[in-house]
């Protein structure tokens, strides 16, 4: 019987844990305003966002604060024909830890796809000589 190295044992351990997948995106809500903002580089109007995300007025300003709080998203406000215009966009930080969040994300779904996959029933030689 071979002994496994500490630090293998240790990521073992932890081989599920994904630290990578942050708490501030993985919410169901601004996951979709990351989505929908990395799919549109230069940016989205609110009214826009907000068709696309499926949220009120009050959630996606409430959830846009919070990615706004933690540089991931900016915010700009003008004037459009006399008319307030907001228009949201990811920042370059947010764009790299919104990349970084999905690669995580893609390593959940393989390592999920691996812990169902049907596996061979092994029998033993006496079962087979039956």
């Amino acid at each position: 019987m071979t002994m496994s190295s500490p630090k293998k044992a240790d990521r073992r351990r932890s081989q599920y844990a994904y630290q990578g997948l942050e708490r501030l995106i993985h919410e169901r809500a601004r996951l979709s305003v990351l989505t929908s903002l990395a799919a549109h580089r230069t940016g989205l109007r609110f009214g826009d966002l907000k068709q696309l995300c499926g949220l009120t007025d009050g959630n996606l300003s409430r959830h846009l604060q919070v990615l706004q709080a933690a540089r991931l998203v900016e915010v700009i406000k003008s004037f459009e024909h006399n008319r307030p215009q907001t228009i949201c966009r990811l920042t370059a930080e947010g764009r790299k830890r919104y990349v970084e969040y999905l690669s995580v994300l893609e390593q959940v779904v393989r390592d999920a796809g691996e812990a169902v996959k049907p596996r061979p029933v092994r029998r033993s030689s006496r079962a087979l000589e039956q």
